[in-house]
């Protein structure tokens, strides 16, 4: 599988250095992306009555010329339709001089149903609305009973953020070509791509050194080599010890289902740290997670010193205010090992994001995760301008530099960034994960990856694939507490592959 995932800009780039290595020019890459489509086309729609080809004006359009020549020199019934001229000299002008079909003007463009149409209109570097005859040529083929397949990226929609641009071509399936860019990945793009296929056009893998992306999808292959493996003589501590804060009386069950899943994880030993009021309460639906009386300042620094965990989890279910605050602030300070901060511990630094973001900063290295949904990124991120920044990618980027963190910006298109700028897009989601208590199970898994010495980076992307994965196989009626423990066998499977690749 190929993880990397090339910014409109970057793919410029591939397509730029393979040129300049040879054999072959520009044009030549354009006939393998438009032939390898049209031979698509061909194996899976072949009984279409028509293929309606709509071609723009730059390379995407070429790509399209070529494919409607392709279609016809099979003996299909291909139509093309035209929204201006390619520029003189260009490679998109050779495709519509080698092309024996007469364009038509695109305003007449009418498919019949059952047809196929093949959106060529724009790439992945549309930077502004598409507006007239193509807009209404895309809404046409919005509207009719066709099959649409989009060449790169769907017309409208901008290929770095997966966001609108004015209309948009609906398509059923996407093909691309060499590596998959962020509108493939990132809602509403993802769901306006339809399946998507990547295609290889020539282009090897050497490109990609030079031009050294920072944006992966999240797979297994990019961190399975870093999941934790116990040694034959190790013990309960020396596989990592999580503390988990629990709320109040009635605010338990998100401390457990972290500690739980931080158990699932592989972690040695789990640790409910619990105010008093809610001991009688926690015990009564603990076994095999510990439990400490936790009331105060002094309660804590003593079981850091008895006990020395080595990640943390604040947040599920603990409250919002100056107390979560604090206890936040004093870890940050004070304990060893990691952070996953979630939930109320978020929206507690609302109103005093900078404290939280001084703290961070003065910690040696990298070891606070995250774990916003959208509503809590706005709340610690209010001044991320949407216009000036507008995709989900680069608000994670920016907050994790600010906050000298690993950002977690959850939903169904998950972003994982860290502070050097390096990002994953996870493309494993499911709404089945809408439930309330799934969010905690992912602090926890999270937490006891790190626990056990995995890199925060690879430890928040792990848990992100591992509790996808675990909603997948549990499929629909899942509720929280059916997480944990399917989550681990998730990483049991993961584990078993790595021990059998080495």
């Amino acid at each position: 599988m190929a993880y990397e995932i090339l910014m409109p800009a970057e793919m410029s780039e591939a397509d730029r250095l393979t040129i300049a290595a040879g054999p072959g020019d520009g044009y030549t890459l354009m006939l393998r992306a438009g032939e390898g489509i049209a031979s698509h086309l061909l194996a899976h729609h072949g009984d279409a009555p028509a293929f309606h080809v709509l071609c723009g004006p730059g390379n995407n359009g070429g790509d399209g010329y070529v494919i409607a020549r392709a279609l016809n020199d099979s003996g299909a019934s291909a139509f093309v339709w035209s929204d201006g001229a390619p520029k003189a000299g260009t490679d998109a002008a050779r495709a519509l001089a080698d092309c024996p079909l007469r364009p038509r003007s695109i305003e007449g463009f009418a498919p019949q149903p059952g047809s196929v149409v093949v959106d060529a209109l724009f790439g992945a570097g549309l930077d502004r609305p598409v507006t007239g005859k193509a807009a209404e040529a895309i809404e046409r083929a919005n509207q009719e009973p066709v099959r649409r397949i989009a060449v790169d990226v769907p017309s409208g929609l901008d290929g770095a953020t997966g966001l609108p641009l004015g209309t948009v071509f609906q398509a059923d399936s996407t093909i691309t070509f060499f590596r998959k860019k962020p509108a493939h990945l990132l809602y509403p793009g993802r769901a306006l791509c339809g399946d998507l296929i990547v295609h290889n056009i020539g282009i090897r893998d050497e490109v990609l050194a030079a031009i050294s992306s920072r944006c992966f999808e999240n797979a297994p292959g990019l961190w399975r080599d870093q999941l934790p493996s116990p040694d034959v003589d190790t013990h309960k501590y020396r596989r990592g010890h999580v503390a988990v804060f629990s709320g109040g009386a009635t605010s338990t069950g998100a401390a457990r289902l972290s500690a739980m899943a931080a158990a699932r994880s592989g972690a040695g030993a789990v640790t409910v740290l619990s105010p008093g009021e809610a001991l009688a309460a926690n015990a009564a639906h603990l076994t095999s997670i510990m439990l400490s009386r936790c009331d105060h300042g002094q309660d804590l620094a003593d079981f850091i010193e008895a006990r020395q965990p080595t990640a943390f989890v604040i947040g599920p279910g603990f409250g919002i205010g100056e107390k979560t605050r604090a206890l936040a602030l004093e870890l940050l300070d004070k304990a060893p090992g990691h952070f996953v901060f979630d939930a109320d511990t978020i929206t507690s630094f609302k109103d005093k994001p900078d404290m939280l973001f001084a703290a961070t900063r003065r910690l040696p290295e990298v070891r606070l995760v995250l774990t916003p949904h959208e509503g809590e990124f706005k709340r610690l991120f209010p001044d991320l301008d949407a216009e000036a920044m507008p995709s989900k990618l680069e608000w994670a980027r920016a907050a994790a530099a600010r906050a000298n963190a690993i950002i977690i910006y959850k939903g169904a298109d998950t972003v994982i960034a860290a502070p050097d700028g390096r990002a994953v897009i996870n493309s494993n989601g499911t709404p089945l994960l809408a439930t309330a208590g799934s969010g905690d199970v992912l602090a926890g898994l999270n937490a006891g990856l790190m626990a056990q010495g995995m890199a925060p980076f690879a430890a928040a992307c792990a848990a992100v694939h591992i509790h996808g994965a675990a909603a997948h196989a549990l499929g629909f009626g899942l509720i929280a507490e059916d997480l944990p423990r399917a989550a681990g066998r998730v990483l049991a499977a993961l584990m078993e592959t790595a021990e059998e690749s080495k």
